[in-house]
């Protein structure tokens, strides 16, 4: 037992990881107060500095260059900083607290379930507006489901699954660049007109880093009951949609539950059309305690398969 004690203590990332999800979970960030908010709402206003939406190339080149003007100066600085501290596990838990986010989506799941079974569309709106680019406040019952829905998911599968991911990889630096970059990709989103093309290359660079850790989470979600129709379901209904890691996720859950996601969406006034992807069942306060449970015992058991791996890589090592 000792022995087993003294090789964790000696495998600094396993225990980083460990204490960075129990501090998060016992003492969470409020989603006000979080430096990545700070971070999105600098990169709004250094948008609208910069970016020229009327010419389409200027635009793009634009976004190119905010990206780089945001990320590299930080990414500098960190790697700079990392053999100045005292003590580097406890730089690394700090990034890993900062890139995480666990307890805020568990909240709002919280707070939306409570909510829509009250019926209470305007404080189901509230809550779902600082998460969503799209128009929120003409968002019917059936609307802000499936918003809720969607929004759960990719708030699980990007701020907890794939920070640890990209943690497991490159440790905290790389974990909070991944956190940032998809706040970039939030904030310049081209789904709102004056970003478009702006912010094209911000979700390019974060498609390619979440494609493989949320497809992997996505056949985590298949393992199970019907795994053979809910793959299938998957595989066909993932083409339809734009993004490639999201659209595995989104479409694992949605025919694991036989939930209804995707389908049109406003965006400042304009309807997009976005393909109807899951099942049938229109999602409700229930679905979203389904939701929710299914993804957290997920977790659990990919902070399982993840510490196992950095256990026998550290020990190989």
């Amino acid at each position: 037992m000792e022995e087993i004690f003294q090789q964790l203590y000696a495998n600094g990332a396993l225990l980083v990881m460990w204490g960075a999800l129990l501090f998060h979970l016992l003492i969470p960030i409020p989603h006000t107060a979080h430096p990545v908010t700070l971070w999105h709402k600098f990169a709004e206003q250094l948008a609208y500095k910069v970016n020229n939406h009327h010419n389409h190339s200027q635009s793009l080149i634009s976004g190119g260059l905010a990206l780089m003007l945001m990320l590299l100066p930080c990414l500098v600085l960190l790697i700079a900083m990392k053999p100045l501290v005292w003590q580097g596990p406890l730089f690394e838990l700090a990034l890993l607290l900062i890139a995480l986010d666990w307890r805020n989506n568990e909240s709002l799941a919280k707070q939306l379930i409570t909510a829509m079974s009250n019926e209470d569309k305007a404080r189901s709106r509230s809550l779902l507006a600082p998460y969503l680019n799209r128009d929120t406040h003409t968002l019917s019952l059936l609307g802000i489901g499936k918003a809720g829905a969607e929004t759960i998911i990719m708030g699980y599968g990007r701020n907890v699954v794939c920070v640890l991911f990209w943690y497991g990889l490159t440790g905290g630096i790389g974990a909070l660049m991944y956190r940032l970059t998809t706040e970039l990709s939030r904030a310049w989103s081209p789904s709102r007109r004056q970003f478009s093309p702006f912010g094209k290359p911000a979700i390019q660079l974060v498609a390619a880093l979440e494609i493989i850790p949320l497809r992997l989470f996505a056949l985590f979600i298949t393992i199970g009951k019907n795994l053979s129709t809910v793959s299938s379901g998957m595989l066909q209904q993932a083409k339809s949609w734009p993004l490639p890691g999201p659209s595995w996720l989104l479409c694992a859950v949605g025919n694991k539950l036989q939930l209804s996601l995707g389908g049109p969406a406003l965006y400042q006034g304009q309807r997009a059309e976005r393909a109807k992807i899951g099942g049938r069942i229109a999602p409700s306060a229930i679905h979203l305690a389904q939701i929710q449970t299914l993804l957290v015992w997920r977790i659990f058991a990919w902070v399982v398969i993840q510490s196992l791996t950095l256990g026998f890589l550290y020990q190989g090592l």
